[in-house]
């Protein structure tokens, strides 16, 4: 006596239709969280080298430069000197997956350096 398979027949075919897309939308969310993370430690990495850039003496632009380069593509840096401080920050964008549905976090970093030759109160 053999089993009937009537009506189950195809039945895994359609359970397999519905996980895969689930799966690959889990497995993108999750490489796009990863992405983010990675770009917030890369901001913070280059806000630093740029205040450490600039605390040296060198130009804003070379400080611009320099954390450009350490950045993730299409990040923002914003230089600040004043009071015998220098005040950097960098912003990148979300990944394009997280932003898609609406989770526009941001990745940002931000540094502060003495200038070198500031007195203790910040005066030159």
């Amino acid at each position: 006596m053999t089993p009937r398979r009537g009506r189950e027949t195809g039945m895994a075919t359609a359970e397999l239709a519905v996980a895969v897309p689930a799966l690959v939308v889990v497995l993108a969310l999750g490489l796009a969280a990863v992405r983010l993370g990675i770009d917030r430690v890369r901001v913070v990495d280059a806000a630093h080298l740029a205040a450490r850039v600039v605390a040296r003496g060198e130009p804003g632009s070379a400080a611009r430069a320099a954390a450009s380069a350490a950045a993730p593509t299409g990040s923002e840096v914003s230089v600040s000197v004043g009071g015998g401080t220098v005040r950097v920050v960098v912003t990148a964008p979300a990944p394009p997956v997280l932003g898609a549905i609406g989770l526009g976090a941001v990745a940002r970093g931000e540094a502060t350096a003495r200038l070198e030759g500031a007195g203790p109160d910040g005066s030159p």
